[in-house]
């Protein structure tokens, strides 16, 4: 197994690294995915390093399908991670000696603990199709509440503070919901979506009136049966409209 990790370093841009932000949103709920290193109490976000034949966004997909089995879904560069001390609840002292016990004494010599510049990515998912999977480096990945995220390791307290701030612009210049919500869905349901990631809550007609105007969504002649108040509609998404107003933006201000 050392052997093949030293291989993998060997086979990685070193000064490069890519850290991703996993948001898991299922019934109302928005999560973060973090991954606990072996043998330590130390938890971290998902990432690794740039493969020399890879590009950026190549390497960030392949951490994202090796933690969550996920592919083609949602996942947006926002960040840069360059500061000279990237420690910010532990040195690096601290740091070396968690991460030794991991990987052995001396293991990162020479090869790891030189200054970093990490890319941030972002994804949002619906995290009741995922299966969380551990890597090489940890003994458990698993999703988090955003109020009980720990003291992280390196500055990913910071990544997820950031890329929640790039999440709600992100959601206020494009729609979300494709991928996160059942093919057939309730208006409820959608407006649910929004205010969780954006931690507010709307005037229902206001809300509805909003996303009609994107023509991104179809009224279906159909109603969820078994609720307990008045059976609302279903509407689903228009593919095509949908993937043109990614593109060209929309406007969500109430």
């Amino acid at each position: 197994m050392e052997h093949n990790l030293r291989d993998y370093f060997e086979k990685t841009l070193k000064e490069v690294a890519i850290d991703c932000v996993i948001f898991g949103f299922h019934a109302g709920e928005l999560k973060v995915l973090l991954l606990k290193w072996k043998g330590t109490d130390g938890w971290s976000l998902p990432g690794g390093h740039i493969l020399l034949d890879e590009s950026a966004n190549d390497a960030a997909n392949r951490i994202l399908m090796e933690r969550t089995g996920l592919g083609e879904i949602f996942l947006q560069q926002y960040y840069t991670f360059g500061a000279v001390n990237r420690y910010t609840h532990y040195s690096e002292a601290e740091l070396l000696e968690k991460l030794e016990i991991t990987f052995g004494k001396g293991f990162f010599e020479g090869i790891i603990f030189r200054r970093t510049v990490s890319i941030g990515y972002f994804a949002l998912v619906e995290f009741d199709q995922v299966s969380p999977a551990p890597d090489w480096f940890t003994d458990e990945c698993r999703w988090w509440n955003l109020a009980d995220v720990p003291a992280l390791l390196f500055d990913h307290n910071e990544m997820i503070e950031r890329a929640l701030t790039a999440l709600r612009q992100h959601i206020r210049n494009q729609p979300v919901g494709y991928n996160l919500l059942p093919e057939k869905f309730t208006m409820p349901e959608l407006q649910r979506l929004y205010e969780t990631i954006l931690d507010r809550q709307f005037d229902r007609r206001n809300f509805q009136k909003l996303l009609m105007s994107y023509d991104i969504l179809e009224k279906l002649d159909e109603k969820r049966v078994g609720v307990a108040n008045k059976s609302p509609f279903l509407y689903r998404f228009d593919k095509l409209k949908y993937e043109r107003a990614m593109e060209t933006g929309v406007a969500f201000s109430m």
